[in-house]
């Protein structure tokens, strides 16, 4: 490797925009992110539906079932 052409390499602080922080490796000493794995449907198992206009109501009665 050329000396002088690399960023140092160290910790770093990451601030979601849910309050959760924690520490991981990168050549910035903090980053700002949006989503994590504290807050991402995918991890937590919840998902948040924003309805717009009843579209989920107008899809459920069209797609779902007719039992209900």
């Amino acid at each position: 490797m050329k000396k002088g052409i690399h960023p140092e390499y160290g910790k770093s602080v990451v601030k979601c925009a849910c309050g959760n922080t924690f520490e991981t490796g990168s050549v910035k000493p903090e980053l700002k992110v949006e989503i994590c794995s504290a807050c991402h449907p995918f991890f937590t198992g919840k998902q948040k539906l924003v309805d717009t206009g009843g579209r989920v109501e107008r899809f459920n009665r069209k797609y779902g079932k007719k039992g209900e």
